[in-house]
């Protein structure tokens, strides 16, 4: 049995499409890719599906309809919205179609990919939870559930930041967390002082793993952050 989460995703721009859908495959979530709003009606009716990504400005059929439909046949299935458009007045129709979430492009990978972790959770109760909150790093062991690390039975309690940007880097492991989505997601917004900050949290992660020589965090320059282990 099949148990990779089926995601819908909506795109009429070919070359965004294939990157999202590519990016997505990669992360392990089973996506399908409609080039505008009518096609992808028809294959939301003929498939179950998890999770649902539709741009707004599409031929045939735009973004709200097809949520709308959506919306008359399945009340509950989550639905984020890929768009060009900010407008206070464009965010509030959204919602009002049905969507759970609203992402304005450009937009970052990782931020795109933590939007649906964080709505897959709220739908799917503990059923995700339990599979990110656990992690081996090196010789630690990492429960961001309780925000503690583990290393030979001596246990490191982690502040509520320290955890979050601790289980961040980890979903990241050997890739880049980049400075901008972090900052959103664990501080609210990318100020100055909000990055002064995480610099001072990571700072004091690389202190814990400091009993550990293969473990690094590695500043990307100009990019973000890159939590590496290294195999002997």
């Amino acid at each position: 049995m099949d148990d990779k989460i089926q995601l819908l995703l909506v795109e009429d721009d070919q070359n965004l499409g294939s990157l999202l859908c590519e990016f997505l495959n990669a992360k392990n979530y089973e996506t399908d890719l409609g080039k505008d709003g009518e096609e992808g009606f028809k294959m939301f009716t003929k498939k179950t599906y998890d999770l649902c990504l539709f741009d707004i400005m599409m031929p045939v059929k735009d973004g709200y309809t097809l949520a709308k439909e959506i919306r008359q046949i399945d009340e509950n299935v989550p639905i984020i919205f890929l768009t060009a458009k900010s407008m206070k007045e464009d965010t509030i129709e959204g919602f009002m179609s049905g969507a759970d979430d609203y992402i304005t492009k450009p937009f970052s990978m990782e931020e795109l990919l933590y939007r649906i972790k964080a709505i897959l959770r709220r739908s799917r109760g503990t059923e995700l939870d339990q599979e990110e909150f656990e992690f081996k790093i090196g010789k630690f062991n990492f429960n961001a559930q309780v925000q503690q690390l583990e290393l030979d039975g001596k246990i490191i309690r982690l502040t509520s930041k320290e955890n979050q940007l601790l289980k961040t880097l980890c979903l990241n492991s050997n890739q880049i967390l980049q400075r901008e989505t972090a900052l959103k997601l664990i501080w609210g917004d990318d100020t100055y002082f909000n990055a002064r900050s995480m610099d001072v949290y990571i700072s004091k992660l690389r202190k814990y793993f400091k009993e550990d020589g293969d473990i690094e965090i590695v500043n990307i320059h100009g990019k973000g952050f890159k939590l590496l282990v290294h195999k002997r």
